[in-house]
């Protein structure tokens, strides 16, 4: 009886063991199943992003950024399309990372607790600033911290390097919100101190003038685009695009299209531009729309070049004869049926159909936003400089069509080896590039505080 009592006995446990084989079969299919097919079998590529200013940002369903002009180009370069998971900080990302959810992490901490993670070369190095404003006490030094509270983005890698420096202070804040968002409370006197990277503290100067740096913490965080696992082909061809892309001077030129202009302008000039929008631009809004209306042209950037231009005085007047709200001259005000350069109506609609028509004189190769820069930069010089600049850049093996290259050669319209040869003659072309980033400046700073303009459909 005892074997058959075993036979009775064992074939439950049997059971139970193919049950919980199958459970378990069962789950780890349900863990490789969740997990995305790689994008040439899903015509897709999937990549998270920390949504900030720096990185990716949608307005009016365009997509902009650093990371996501990145991202799309390798998304081209595999035939497929791109499609952006955003995240609010590095641990969301590689949570989704870790379970299947986006091919790749972009702008990860290259650090211990990622180990589990495979990396591109790193593209960007973040430095961590203590910053605070200025109508409390800034620290100098690490010392200075003792006592104050401190305030960091939730699951901020910054929080390694003063876990090192064994800074003990009274309070440490973690906040939800993006980097920009952290420093707008700084500024709104909502924390003490902010350690942020030194990017978007730059990126945010533009935005709060009364924010200052203490010191710089000591070290500095790599990131790059981060792998899970599976698809080795794709993590190959990753590293590939980011070695040409390095090569062939595209994140340069990305740097200079998202980070070139910014702290061009000092915080006296920020906080008087942000008070005359609170003042003066009210009264001119409205003109500024319609010019876009007219012209397609964002109401902030025509915004942005009259105020370069004039500050939003209906009366300037400059000693070379340009007057008015855009400062036109003489010749162009009567080539655009502008009678009256002091009307500040007539003056910003001809100042933004003369952009439009410098833009439209551009070579159907020129694309934007380069199109846009170089047609400001024209407003300044004259479409005859502007030609003569970019013959330049073509005999020196510039692209005369990318703003990043051509903010070098203009310049060298001031010297003479150079403008004899043109029939424009002699430019200043650095006061050129100069207007341009400061147009960028302050541009990003309405973008940020002023709504786009929607017209009413007819």
């Amino acid at each position: 009886m005892f074997p058959t009592h075993r036979a009775r006995v064992a074939a439950p446990l049997t059971v139970r063991l193919h049950a919980f084989v199958l459970l378990f079969l069962s789950f780890l299919c349900l863990a490789a199943c969740s997990r995305i097919a790689p994008p040439a079998h899903l015509g897709e590529l999937v990549v998270g992003i920390r949504e900030t200013p720096a990185f990716y940002q949608m307005e009016d369903g365009t997509a902009s950024g650093y990371e996501y002009d990145l991202a799309a180009g390798f998304a081209q370069s595999l035939g497929v399309k791109l499609r952006v998971v955003p995240a609010r900080d590095p641990e969301q990302l590689g949570k989704m990372l870790r379970s299947g959810r986006i091919h790749i992490a972009m702008s990860m901490p290259i650090i211990d607790g990622n180990s589990d993670l495979y990396f591109t070369p790193p593209l960007r190095e973040s430095r961590f600033v203590v910053a605070y404003n200025t109508d409390n006490i800034g620290p100098d030094s690490i010392s200075d911290l003792q006592g104050r509270a401190i305030t960091l983005g939730k699951h901020s890698p910054a929080h390694l390097i003063l876990k090192q420096l064994l800074v003990k202070t009274q309070t440490y804040t973690w906040d939800k919100g993006d980097e920009v968002a952290l420093l707008e409370r700084l500024a709104e006197r909502k924390a003490d101190l902010v350690v942020t990277d030194s990017l978007h503290f730059d990126i945010a100067s533009n935005f709060f003038p009364d924010l200052r740096i203490g010191f710089t913490l000591p070290g500095r965080i790599q990131l790059g685009w981060a792998f899970f696992d599976g698809d080795s082909e794709l993590y190959t061809r990753a590293l590939t695009y980011v070695e040409n892309a390095r090569a062939d001077g595209t994140l340069a030129r990305l740097e200079d299209r998202y980070f070139g202009h910014i702290r061009r302008i000092n915080e006296i000039g920020i906080a008087r531009f942000l008070d005359d929008v609170r003042t003066k631009l009210p009264n001119y809004r409205r003109d500024f729309e319609i010019a876009q209306e007219i012209t397609g042209i964002d109401w902030r950037l025509i915004a942005a070049l009259a105020y370069q231009e004039s500050k939003w005085d209906p009366l300037a007047t400059s000693f070379t004869g340009v007057r008015g709200m855009m400062m036109l001259t003489g010749d162009t005000a009567d080539r655009l049926g502008v009678k009256n350069r002091l009307d500040p109506r007539e003056s910003i609609r001809g100042g933004a159909r003369y952009l439009s028509d410098l833009a439209d004189d551009l070579p159907e190769e020129v694309k934007e936003p380069d199109r846009l820069w170089l047609a400001i930069a024209a407003y300044n010089l004259g479409m005859g400089h502007m030609n003569g600049g970019r013959a330049i850049a073509e005999s020196m093996g510039r692209d005369p069509n990318s703003w990043y290259e051509m903010k070098k050669v203009l310049p060298l319209l001031a010297k003479p080896e150079y403008y004899a040869r043109l029939k424009s003659g002699r430019a200043r072309g650095g006061e050129a590039v100069i207007m341009v980033e400061n147009i960028r400046t302050f541009y990003d700073t309405l973008s940020r505080f002023e709504p786009a303009y929607r017209p009413l459909m007819h």
